[in-house]
C-alpha cells in the first residue's frame, strides 16, 4: 500500500503541474510559439483524461467520450496532428519526430487508465514534464538532451514495463475485459466503451449481429474453437496434466463468442487470460497486435510509429531488457508451468491499406536492426527455457468483420461452414498427396496467368518410408479451418521465385510482390506497392522480414480448402482474406522459423501413426550449439492462389514426375473431389 500511496502521490503532483501549463505562456519565450502549441495541446489532453478517466465509472463511457480520446488522430485530424511526424516535424523543426514520439504515447493513456496502471501514467506525464521543461527552462535546447530524455524513460522503467506486460499476458484475471466479457450487458453495445479502445461502427454492427444469434448457433461457433485448442494436445502428443490458463484473444464486439468460449474452458479446466494489445512503444515491436484489440483509429498512424524504439534501441539498452526477462520469468515459472497457450479469434474484412512512406518518421539503421533482431531471438530463447514450445498448445480460427460489405452476414454464415467441414474426409484426400510427395526428391511449383512464381523446393528424405512422412496432415484442430499438408524445406536446394499479384500480410496490402530463394535464403525481394523501388523494399523488410538481414523458407504447403476459396471468389474477398484462411486456398511459402519452431525435438505424427520428420531446417539444426542463430522469431505465409498456379508437380530422383495440380485444379487421381467447389464457381 505504501508503493501505490507514492505513486498517487506522484500522480497527483504531475497532474496538478500539467494542468497549470495552459496558463503558463508568459515563461515561454515569444519565438517558441509552435513548441508552447504543442504543450498546451498535450496538457489539455492529459487534463481532460484524467478528469474523466482516474478512478473511472465505467457507465460514464459513451461514444462522445470514446471519439474525444482518439479524435486527435481520426481522419482527416490526423494531417494536423502532433502525433503525425510530417506535421510535427513541419511545425517543430528539429524536434518534431521526438516530440511526435511523446504525443503517440500519451495516446496510450486511455489503455493504461481504463486497466488501472497508475505506476505507468505516472511515469509517462513525469516524462512529459521533464521535456516540458526543458523548453521552458530558458536554457538552450538540444536535440540530444530530448532525445536523452527519452531513452532514459525507456531505459531506466523497461523493469516495469516488461513485467507488466509478463504478468498480463500469463496470469488470469487482469484488467478490464475479464469483467465484461462475465457480467456486461451484451445485448446492448453500450459495454464496447468500457474497454477504452477506439470503438468504430464495425465493432458495434459485430456486436449486434451476434446479438441477434439464438444461443445455439453461439454455441456451436464457441464449441468449435475450444475443441480444436483441446484437440491440439492430443494430436500434438502433449500433456494436458496441469494446465489451469489459456489466453484469449480477441476483436471487440465477439464478447458473445468469447463468453460461451469462457465457459467451455472452464468445464475443461482453464481461466481465462485477458490482455489488450501493447500500446507503448517500449514493449511492442513495430506493428505487431497481440492481444484484444479493435478496428485501429489510425492505421498510418500506426505505421508512422512503427520504429520509434529507434530512440532508445542500443547495447545497453538490450543487455538490460534480457536481464530483466531472465529475473520475470523466475518470478513466473508457476503460471509459465500452467499456461496452455494462445486461442485465438482473428477478424478480417477491414479495408486494406497500403501505407503512405514518410522520411519524417524514424528508420532503423544496421546496427539497430541487428540489435533488434538480436533481442528479439533472445528473448525467445528465455521465453523457450521456462515454457518449452512442446509444453503447451494453440488454436486459430477466425471470422468476418462488418467491413467486408453489404454480404457480411452471408459471409459470416459461409466461415462458419468452412470452420466445420469434415475432418475425416480431408484426411483421406490430403494422405493421397502425402503418398506421392514422400516419394519426391523436390516439388517444382510454376505460376500462370501473369504470375512469375518459377521455384523449386527441396525436401527431406525418409529413412524409413514405412514409419516416416515428410508432410502433416492438417486437420481442424490447432489451425482452424482445415485444408493443408505441410513440411519444413530443405533449404540447400531450395531455389527461384515466388510471386503473387496481390495478398494480405500482417495487416498490410502487398501488391505483384516477390522474394528470391537462393538455398532456401531470401536474398532478394521487391513489391509493386510505391514508386520507389526502395520504399517497396523497406517494406517488406520491415514488415515480412521484420528487420532480418534475410529469412529462410521456414515451410511449403499445399492448401486444399477449395470451398474457402469458391466462397473467396464468389464474394470478391480474397484480398481480404487472413493468412489463416488464405493460405488453404494454394500452395504457400512461409518465410521465417518452421511450424515446430522450439518444439522440434517433440514427436509428432499424422492419423496414420507415421511420425512426421521434416520438423527442423539448416537453421534450427543449430538450437543446441548455437541456439542464437536457429530461430527468427517470426512466420509469414505467401500463398498462391488456384487462379495464378499453372504447374504444382513432385519430382522423384530418378528425374519422373507426378502433377498434383495443373493450371489451377487437383490432377492427381483421388483428389478429384477437391475440384467440385471449383466447379461451382
Amino acid at each position: 500500500m505504501e508503493i501505490i500511496d507514492n505513486v498517487m502521490d506522484r500522480l497527483e503532483l504531475a497532474r496538478g503541474r500539467i494542468r497549470e501549463i495552459p496558463d503558463e505562456s508568459v515563461s515561454v519565450r515569444k519565438a517558441d510559439y509552435d513548441y508552447l502549441d504543442f504543450f498546451i495541446s498535450k496538457a489539455e489532453y492529459i487534463t481532460y483524461m484524467l478528469d474523466n478517466y482516474l478512478d473511472i465509472n465505467a457507465s460514464s463511457v459513451d461514444r462522445d467520450s470514446n471519439i474525444r480520446i482518439y479524435e486527435d488522430i481520426l481522419g482527416d485530424n490526423y494531417n494536423s496532428s502532433y502525433s503525425n511526424p510530417d506535421y510535427a516535424e513541419k511545425r517543430l523543426g528539429i524536434y518534431g519526430r521526438a516530440l511526435s514520439y511523446i504525443s503517440a504515447e500519451l495516446q496510450g493513456l486511455a489503455a493504461l487508465l481504463f486497466d488501472e496502471k497508475y505506476e505507468q501514467v505516472t511515469i509517462l506525464l513525469e516524462l512529459f514534464l521533464q521535456i516540458y521543461f526543458l523548453f521552458s527552462s530558458g536554457d538552450d535546447i538540444t536535440l540530444s538532451s530530448i532525445e536523452e530524455a527519452i531513452y532514459y524513460y525507456a531505459y531506466d522503467y523497461i523493469d516495469i514495463f516488461a513485467r507488466d506486460r509478463m504478468e498480463e499476458t500469463f496470469i488470469p484475471d487482469r484488467g478490464v475485459a475479464g469483467r465484461i466479457v462475465r457480467e456486461s450487458d451484451l445485448t446492448s453495445t453500450d459495454y464496447l466503451y468500457e474497454y477504452g479502445e477506439y470503438i468504430s461502427d464495425s465493432e458495434i454492427e459485430l456486436s449486434r449481429y451476434l446479438s441477434e444469434l439464438p444461443d445455439e448457433r453461439i454455441k456451436e461457433i464457441a464449441h468449435v474453437y475450444v475443441d480444436g485448442f483441446r484437440r491440439g494436445f492430443d494430436v500434438m502428443g502433449i500433456s494436458f496434466e496441469g494446465k489451469k490458463s489459456v489466453w484469449i484473444r480477441y476483436h471487440i464486439g465477439q464478447e458473445r463468442i468469447v463468453r460461451a468460449a469462457v465457459e467451455y474452458f472452464d468445464e475443461i479446466g482453464l481461466k481465462p487470460i485477458f490482455a489488450r494489445c501493447a500500446t507503448s512503444r517500449c514493449v511492442r515491436r513495430q506493428v505487431v497486435r497481440q492481444g484484444y484489440e479493435s478496428t485501429p483509429a489510425n492505421r498510418q498512424f500506426e505505421y508512422d510509429h512503427r520504429n520509434d524504439d529507434a530512440l532508445f534501441i542500443d547495447r545497453r539498452f538490450v543487455e538490460k531488457r534480457l536481464r530483466v526477462a531472465e529475473e520475470i520469468s523466475q518470478d513466473m515459472k508457476s503460471y509459465f508451468d500452467a499456461y496452455a497457450g494462445p486461442a485465438v479469434v482473428e477478424s478480417f474484412g477491414e479495408e486494406l491499406f497500403s501505407p503512405v512512406a514518410k522520411d519524417s518518421t524514424y528508420a532503423y539503421d544496421d546496427e539497430i536492426s541487428g540489435l533488434t533482431s538480436e533481442l528479439y531471438n533472445r528473448l525467445g530463447i528465455i521465453q523457450n527455457g521456462y515454457l518449452p514450445g512442446d509444453s503447451y498448445s494453440f488454436t486459430i480460427i477466425a471470422f468476418p468483420l462488418p467491413d467486408i460489405g453489404d454480404d457480411f452476414r452471408d459471409i459470416f454464415d459461409e466461415i462458419i461452414a468452412i470452420n466445420s467441414l469434415d475432418n475425416n474426409k480431408y484426411i483421406d484426400i490430403q494422405q493421397v498427396m502425402i503418398d506421392v510427395l514422400d516419394e519426391a526428391d523436390h516439388v517444382l511449383v510454376k505460376g500462370m496467368n501473369g504470375n512469375r512464381t518459377d521455384i523449386r523446393v527441396k525436401l527431406k528424405q525418409l529413412d524409413d518410408p514405412a514409419t516416416q512422412t515428410k508432410f502433416e496432415n492438417c486437420t481442424a484442430d490447432v489451425n482452424i479451418p482445415l485444408g493443408e499438408v505441410f513440411t519444413s524445406p530443405v533449404l540447400s536446394g531450395t531455389e527461384g521465385i515466388i510471386n503473387v499479384s496481390s495478398c494480405y500480410l500482417n495487416g498490410y496490402n502487398f501488391k505483384d510482390i516477390s522474394l528470391t530463394f537462393r538455398d532456401g535464403i531470401v536474398v532478394d525481394y521487391d513489391c509493386g506497392n510505391f514508386p520507389e523501388r526502395e520504399y517497396g523494399r523497406r517494406y517488406i523488410k520491415e514488415n515480412i522480414l521484420f528487420n532480418h538481414e534475410f529469412l529462410p523458407m521456414g515451410e511449403f504447403a499445399i492448401g486444399t480448402n477449395t470451398r474457402a476459396y469458391r466462397v473467396a471468389k464468389k464474394y470478391n474477398i480474397s484480398a481480404k482474406l487472413p493468412i489463416l484462411i488464405m493460405e488453404k486456398t494454394g500452395p504457400h511459402f512461409a518465410v521465417g522459423d518452421t511450424c515446430y519452431s522450439h518444439a522440434e525435438d517433440h514427436a509428432v505424427f499424422n492419423p496414420d501413426g507415421k511420425e512426421i520428420i521434416s520438423r527442423s531446417n539448416e537453421y534450427a539444426d543449430l538450437r543446441d550449439t548455437e541456439p542464437e542463430k536457429a530461430y527468427f522469431n517470426c512466420h509469414t505465409d505467401i500463398t498462391i492462389p488456384y487462379n495464378e498456379l499453372g504447374r504444382l508437380c513432385a519430382v522423384r530422383s530418378d528425374g519422373s514426375e507426378v502433377d498434383i495440380i495443373v493450371e489451377g485444379r487437383f490432377v492427381l487421381p483421388g483428389t478429384e473431389q477437391l475440384n467440385e467447389e471449383l466447379d461451382r464457381m
